[in-house]
């Protein structure tokens, strides 16, 4: 089967001219620093961050924050499969509940993250026993409740999240490097991800439901796998509405990279989140890094760049940008590498940074 049907070769071309001429065009200049200027206010699209909800409930200035930037937000850790169901059949919506009643009050979209992933799994799932009945029976009953349970609630679910190997655009499977296999593709098979969205969408057939993973402005051969992916199963039916595109980058990420990659995407008609983006200034770990001017620009320049182009997707495919986090100091990079990094548009005293008003000006525009 080819990977794009005729029906999709006009609107990939008139994507590719909107984009020629976006890119052509001079960057807008930088505005000036007004102590008013919002996120949410800038763009035509829902603009949005993975929260904390720990922060959300204990810290005045970051639920502040979050409430004036943003019109969208994204669950980070609170819905993942070990948080919600720890143990079997036993189901905490504590955390998750929190944060729809913090969207309802101030107005905000909820994107819920995420159903089926390789990881964030509880020890009784990582050592259960049985046979592929019993593994389709806790797969589906984990989806169906969550699911339900937030039904009418949530706008949004990454459904299936991170399914396709770096190395050779397959599903993940086997072990090859620690953490890489994924325990539904070796007990569910390879059809494990259209059930998850059947699931899914049989519990709550009015939330949208995405595909979700990183990779497409770097990895070529993952990026076609991914559009294949995602492609198969609109053509078979399977409900789904959406991919996200994670964009967790660096100031040396290529544009044209970038540009190609959402050009391949729009292509499939599915709507398009820019899901997790963030820009790391520090990508060579280096421990006696400083944050100087000119990486300030690098990075403002950058954040510019992805707002920028994002515009040019067609209407009714934007689903909008959410940041993988709200400050430099709740990003998740700093942890995970062991290093000093900035790689979100406000610092960790909840200040804009250059970056923000690179993400602005690109919003607007």
């Amino acid at each position: 089967m080819p990977l794009f049907s005729n029906r999709y070769f006009l609107p990939a071309m008139l994507a590719a001219l909107l984009f020629s001429a976006a890119c052509h065009k001079k960057p807008a200049p930088m505005p000036a620093p007004t102590d008013d200027a919002t996120l949410q206010s800038a763009a035509s699209f829902p603009v949005g961050a993975a929260i904390s909800v720990d922060l959300l409930r204990n810290n005045v200035g970051y639920s502040s924050l979050v409430s004036a930037q943003f019109s969208s937000i994204t669950t980070e850790n609170v819905l993942k499969f070990d948080a919600v169901e720890p143990a079997e059949n036993q189901f905490n919506f504590t955390d998750g509940d929190y944060m729809v009643t913090f969207a309802v009050q101030r107005h905000k979209r909820l994107h819920a993250h995420n159903l089926i992933w390789h990881q964030a799994l509880p020890n009784w799932v990582i050592n259960f026993s049985g046979d592929s009945l019993a593994w389709e029976n806790l797969f589906k009953t984990h989806i169906e409740t969550e699911a339900a349970h937030y039904k009418g609630e949530v706008a949004s679910w990454d459904v299936v999240n991170e399914a396709i190997r770096d190395d050779d655009g397959t599903l993940r499977n086997q072990d090859v490097n620690p953490g890489d296999g994924s325990i539904w593709r070796r007990h569910l098979g390879a059809d494990y991800i259209a059930r998850a969205f059947q699931y899914a969408h049989e519990a709550d057939p009015n939330a949208l439901l995405f595909y979700n993973d990183y990779g497409q402005e770097w990895n070529g051969q993952k990026l076609n796998a991914i559009i294949a992916l995602v492609s198969s199963l609109k053509n078979r039916g399977i409900p789904i509405d959406g991919i996200g595109m994670q964009m967790h980058i660096d100031i040396n990420a290529d544009n044209n990279n970038m540009l190609a990659a959402l050009q391949k995407l729009i292509a499939t008609g599915l709507k398009i989140h820019i899901s997790e983006l963030d820009i790391a200034v520090n990508p060579g770990n280096d421990p006696n890094f400083v944050f100087t001017d000119p990486l300030n620009a690098a990075q403002s320049a950058k954040f510019q760049y992805v707002a920028h182009i994002y515009n040019t997707v067609p209407t009714a495919q934007q689903y909008g940008i959410t940041t993988w986090n709200v400050t430099d100091g709740d990003s998740w990079i700093p942890w995970f590498y062991n290093r000093k990094d900035y790689p979100l548009p406000f610092d960790a005293n909840y200040h804009k940074k250059q970056a923000f008003y690179g993400f602005l000006t690109g919003l607007k525009n």
